[in-house]
């Protein structure tokens, strides 16, 4: 059975768009949000001298796709400053270490790499390392702690508004773990359900191959990212579960024009998603 976590932010100058600190009942680790804009006032703060893992997040203008950058350094301060003159393209910066120090330069390596292959898998976000991170050996104890000091990680990015390691499928529950489907003449056969992250297509999904003139540059461009990343293959076909923002959104980019998704997206009853939401 899941239980409840306690999670306490501090607002280190006292305002949303400062400095965070973030602390998660019962675990050694701590977050601290940077904007980059504030990165030069951390000398306030001597544990982030420490040894730790961080992540560089930013936005392609051209693509409108989030970015991240996932590094490790043994004092994380010194690297996250060397960024500002290395790397242009993030606004704000994640950092995690242990309250008591206990990280060494091979937990953060082993974390580095593992934190790479779930952001590598979750596929929402640019990578922007250049090479893979090399895994170190640990022992079989440091593993697991590891490993949990990563779920606690994987929690807390999530709750700061980065996904960078989830699924892309979200999460559902009680009725709203329907299927709904989209068939359209245009070619379009697709199924999908809500879920906490909006409304996910699923896997085997097929797309209509054209697009109408009327359709919005930003979700043409949606479409044809999905088809750089892989997420739709040659076929217009969805390899993995995908989520979108909206059910509308998830339809319009099936359909390939603008379509209301509520009404659009039906179950094998032909109950309208709107219907079916308003049951709930």
């Amino acid at each position: 059975m899941m239980r409840g976590k306690a999670i306490r932010h501090f607002l280190i100058e006292g305002q949303a768009d400062g400095r965070w600190v973030s602390e998660l009942s019962n675990w050694t680790g701590k977050s601290y949000k940077i904007p980059r804009t504030y990165v030069n006032s951390c000398g306030d703060r001597s544990d982030l001298n420490n040894t730790g893992v961080y992540f560089l997040f930013g936005r392609n203008d051209d693509t409108d796709m989030d970015q991240v950058y996932i590094g490790e350094a043994e004092n994380i301060l010194t690297r996250i400053k060397a960024h500002l003159t290395e790397k242009d393209f993030w606004t704000e910066c994640v950092v995690f270490i242990s309250k008591d120090n206990n990280l060494n330069k091979a937990h953060v390596k082993y974390l580095e790499y593992h934190l790479y292959l779930l952001a590598k898998e979750a596929n929402k976000y640019e990578i922007l390392n250049t090479n893979t991170p090399t895994e170190s050996s640990i022992s079989e104890m440091d593993r697991a702690e590891m490993d949990e000091f990563i779920d606690n990680m994987r929690l807390i990015l999530s709750v700061l508004g980065h996904k960078v390691l989830e699924p892309s499928r979200g999460t559902s529950h009680g009725k709203g773990t329907a299927v709904f489907y989209l068939h359209e003449r245009t070619g379009a056969n697709a199924s999908g359900k809500m879920s906490s992250d909006g409304f996910v297509v699923l896997k085997g999904s097929k797309i209509a191959e054209a697009v109408q003139p009327s359709l919005s540059p930003s979700t043409v461009n949606r479409r044809s990212m999905l088809v750089e990343k892989g997420i739709i293959d040659e076929q217009n076909v969805f390899t993995q579960d995908w989520a979108f923002s909206s059910p509308t959104l998830a339809a319009t980019v099936v359909v390939g024009y603008n379509i209301n998704g509520r009404v659009a997206w039906k179950t094998k009853k032909g109950i309208p998603l709107k219907e079916m939401e308003a049951e709930l």
